[in-house]
């Protein structure tokens, strides 16, 4: 009989979901390891050697850890449910002018409902996973907090799970910093998981390459969408573009066109296959409507919000008001920010907690808004 259940834990076969398990183990839980086959590299397109979570060097380390540990290892095949909502959402989004979040995304609706499912199916009152976050409770919510380690934490990637999802979680490394993570696979006799690279690559797109794998999963793109102008901040034409679709907010490298200065991608029009260029400065924008939100640490906003805003997952997060007007979010930065990028998410903090987040509509400069002039920041 175990000390506090049983659990289940997600396994890739890297260093942090493995020592997730030795933890959870050392802690007396029952454990049970799941390794989670999304994807396959041969139908991205891609030359690259299959690597990362879903390669079979990946699931057979995974299941080597279960064996020396001696806990039982599972193979679950999602990769028809990743497909069809994941991947197409990652297609959809970029065809119609936005740049997609799929980690985020496949989080809260692929993988911790996977889990969840199988873990019903084997009786555990528990899941687990190696993301470098914490979970507490106030007031019967529960919601996700920034991990230990700075420069590890995972909590922008996790405002997307619910609470009934939430309440049956647990984050064993949210607390431990990487080096201490490596200290403990030494400790227990895996220097091959300490040595191990780690994958930060969109898994379905393996080498990096968003161009190439769009040219793959949608028929004949480049003769439905075609060239396009770059325009200017003004509406002038200055270049010529392969098709919105292939250029992101933000975007500095790979634009084909030399202006005598550092040109950025302000906007894109999808309606009119125009991208607009301009410096750096011009990719300010003062606010942002969010929405399909979820809630974490308050059920609902009720009044202005002073937090700090992510609009991106390495973004250490800007100071903000929010307003909520039913279904969306406004967001209101002091100083501006650059290069906020509809599709991607943004995520509210209280401190070190998360509030809750959703993702990005559009953006909007304070001329724009009436609302700014009655905007307090402290």
């Amino acid at each position: 009989m175990s000390k506090h259940g049983k659990v289940l834990v997600a396994m890739s076969g890297g260093i942090d979901s493995s020592v997730t398990a030795i933890l959870l183990k050392e802690q007396g839980y029952e454990v049970i390891g799941l390794t989670m086959k999304t994807w396959d590299y041969e139908s991205s397109g891609s030359s690259k050697k299959e690597t990362g979570c879903c390669s079979l060097d990946s699931i057979n380390d995974a299941r080597n850890i279960a064996v020396d540990l001696g806990f039982h290892h599972n193979i679950l095949d999602i990769r028809s449910e990743f497909g069809d909502y994941v991947i197409d959402y990652f297609t959809d989004e970029y065809m119609l002018g936005r740049t997609p979040n799929p980690c985020v995304l496949c989080n809260t609706h692929i993988k911790w409902e996977a889990l969840l499912k199988r873990a019903d199916k084997l009786g555990c009152e528990f899941i687990a996973t190696g993301h470098y976050a914490n979970i507490n409770k106030l007031n019967d919510r529960y919601y996700v907090s920034k991990g230990k380690d700075v420069n590890k934490d995972q909590s922008y990637a996790l405002w997307g799970i619910s609470q009934k999802n939430l309440s049956r979680t647990i984050f064993p490394l949210g607390n431990l910093e990487k080096k201490e993570i490596r200290k403990i696979a030494l400790k227990s006799g895996y220097e091959n998981l300490v040595k191990k690279s780690e994958s930060y690559e969109i898994c379905f797109v393996p080498d990096n390459n968003y161009r190439n794998f769009l040219r793959n999963r949608v028929d004949d793109i480049d003769k439905k969408v075609g060239n396009g102008n770059f325009i200017d901040e003004e509406g002038n034409i200055i270049g010529k573009h392969e098709g919105y679709p292939f250029y992101t907010i933000g975007q500095r490298k790979g634009l084909g066109i030399a202006l005598g200065y550092p040109a950025y991608v302000t906007n894109i029009n999808m309606k009119k296959n125009e991208v607009t260029i301009g410096s750096f400065d011009e990719l300010k924008r003062d606010g942002m409507y969010v929405n399909k939100l979820n809630f974490m640490k308050y059920e609902n906003i009720n009044d202005k919000l002073n937090v700090d805003t992510k609009i991106r997952y390495n973004d250490k997060g800007n100071p903000s008001i929010i307003e909520q007007v039913d279904d969306t979010v406004k967001v209101y930065f002091g100083n501006g920010v650059s290069a906020i990028t509809p599709g991607q998410a943004a995520v509210f903090y209280e401190n070190n907690d998360v509030i809750g987040g959703g993702w990005i509509k559009s953006s909007f400069d304070k001329k724009e808004i009436k609302e700014y002039k009655k905007i307090k920041y402290d």
